[in-house]
């Protein structure tokens, strides 16, 4: 799916510290944890709890933030819609990394399964 240059610059630029606090309170309300929230992240980038303070406390844009990351290889695996977009179909690879992520925290707050969540081959 293409997305605007706008939309995807808007998400590059935008801090992953700002949206952090978000996705937290939005696992918690549903009665998950932070280190459930944190076993989320380190799965998709490969930073764990120290290295993820580091780069919230350093207010890192998605940008930089994906560039340090490594991507697991089973990220692929992340179908669906999340904001109105089908993720296997976003064009932008940033866009696309960020959504990834988006729907993860999602499925998180909705109850699925951490094994279901961590996909694996």
């Amino acid at each position: 799916m293409k997305t605007s240059d706008t939309h995807d610059q808007r998400i590059a630029t935008m801090s992953f510290a700002t949206v952090y606090p978000l996705y937290l309170t939005k696992v918690e309300k549903k009665g998950r944890t932070k280190e459930e929230l944190h076993q989320v992240i380190e799965w998709l980038t490969g930073f764990d709890n120290k290295k993820l303070q580091e780069l919230i406390k350093e207010k890192v844009t998605f940008e930089t933030f994906f560039q340090r990351a490594s991507l697991n290889p089973n990220a692929l695996l992340i179908t669906g819609v999340i904001c109105g977009y089908r993720v296997e179909e976003i064009e932008n690879p940033l866009t696309q990394q960020v959504r990834y992520l988006d729907k993860l925290v999602d499925e998180l707050a909705k109850g699925r399964k951490m094994e279901k969540i961590l996909r694996s081959l």
